[in-house]
């Protein structure tokens, strides 16, 4: 789609320029369907081997998925994208589609546990290590990396802390050292921040959050920026030399620029199978359709509960970068003209006893581990998401006995107040 579009437009249109060409049908079609007919073996034959394009099975491709797809990429400036099952299964997807038994990959401390526990501990089981860096200092992550790393990883908005990171200064070191950056996009979305503008490579996001937004459904999507020369770069033969999966196939020369995004689609989800139903992508291309009207009300809350916490006696601490006294405000004025961060952490005063208390007394905030839904959620990180690291490894990433998560909805901003202020009145 023209790329003169704005998001608000994009959001709406890219992937289904005009009606469906079978049916006339304004909206995407759900196209449940787990085959597709060839005309002919000479037709199969040349789908099958990637010479022709079309549709085979729908565990690869499927109409549905794909207007998802385009939309994505659309919204974030990438070439192409891929839908997954969730957002665990787009992280896994990306990286094994860079990192192979013996290699390494470098990533933030503070990141979503489950994606901590999966670089940390069920990667390291397959023979892929990562080296942690706590800080957001360059010169830390360069030191992390070894002749055998084959990706930088972020996330735009850390979890559970909001904390930033200067997203072009890592893309540049991981492109001094011939390495792609993949980043996290999820708590951003492409309408606060666009990852691929500032260096990113490939983006990554669960479409369980801000893009479904309503928790209804789970899904993820991986976004291929078309940038990393993938031709040049000996760590990198699965792309530039000829493949056993296709009879040799050399991926750069089928794809171009688009050579990871079709070796995770032709490879990785064919033989893993993490493929997302047309149905969740029904609701996703759904749920982008008011995106930017989601995620504003979601900022103008935030900014407001923000404030009235930061105030607050019973409140050690607000983890967040709007606010001056935060390390990261000047990166998140630079990243975030649009505001963002609706998913951010409090330290409560008291540590675990008084933190649980305070969790338990609300009453319009939803007790559950997800986030970004228009409904307002809170869970305690140490005990839920993140209760597979040890004291160490939560110290290191900053949550700390007392720590809430918030996630800020689309409620009248002054219920959630009233509801806060009621649960921090025992105090």
């Amino acid at each position: 789609m023209d790329n003169r579009y704005r998001f608000e437009t994009l959001q709406l249109h890219a992937g289904q320029e005009k009606a469906d060409s079978q049916t006339a049908a304004r909206a995407v079609p759900i196209y449940a369907s787990t085959s597709y007919v060839f005309e002919n073996c000479e037709q199969a034959e040349a789908r099958f081997d990637l010479s022709q394009p079309g549709y085979i099975y729908s565990r690869i491709s499927n109409p549905t998925n794909d207007v998802f797809e385009r939309r994505i990429a659309a919204l974030e400036g990438g070439v192409g994208a891929l839908a997954t099952s969730s957002g665990s299964a787009a992280t896994v997807l990306a990286i094994q589609n860079l990192a192979r038994q013996g290699d390494h990959i470098v990533s933030s401390q503070s990141i979503y546990g489950g994606t901590y526990n999966l670089f940390a501990h069920t990667f390291a089981d397959n023979g892929i290590s990562t080296t942690f860096v706590r800080t957001n200092n360059p010169a830390d992550f360069e030191r992390a990396l070894q002749t055998n790393t084959k990706a930088i990883f972020i996330e735009s908005i850390g979890n559970p802390n909001a904390d930033l990171i200067d997203i072009k200064t890592i893309a540049d070191l991981a492109h001094e050292h011939n390495l792609p950056l993949v980043v996290d996009n999820t708590f951003a979305t492409p309408f606060l921040c666009r990852p691929i503008d500032h260096g990113a490579d490939v983006v990554i996001h669960s479409a369980t959050k801000f893009i479904g937004g309503h928790g209804t459904v789970i899904g993820g999507v991986i976004v291929d920026a078309g940038t990393f020369d993938w031709a040049a770069n000996e760590r990198f033969s699965q792309f530039n030399q000829p493949d056993i999966n296709y009879h040799g196939i050399v991926f750069t020369e089928l794809a171009g620029k688009s050579a990871f995004i079709t070796r995770a689609r032709t490879v990785l989800m064919r033989d893993f199978g993490a493929a997302l139903s047309p149905f969740h992508a029904f609701l996703f291309l759904q749920g982008l359709e008011t995106l930017s009207l989601r995620v504003e009300r979601h900022i103008f809350n935030t900014l407001q509960v923000v404030e009235y916490l930061s105030r607050h006696d019973a409140i050690e601490k607000v983890n967040h970068p709007s606010l001056p006294n935060s390390p990261y405000h000047d990166l998140y004025k630079r990243y975030f003209p649009k505001g963002g961060c609706s998913i951010f952490t409090i330290v409560v005063k008291g540590g675990r006893s008084k933190a649980v208390r305070f969790v338990d007394r609300l009453k319009l905030f939803s007790l559950l581990a997800n986030v970004a839904d228009g409904k307002s959620l809170v869970i305690h990180p140490a005990t839920t998401t993140h209760s597979q690291m040890n004291k160490q490894e939560l110290a290191l990433s900053n949550i700390e006995e007392g720590t809430v998560r918030l996630s800020i909805g689309t409620e009248h901003v002054d219920d959630l107040i009233e509801d806060l202020s009621q649960a921090l009145s025992a105090w």
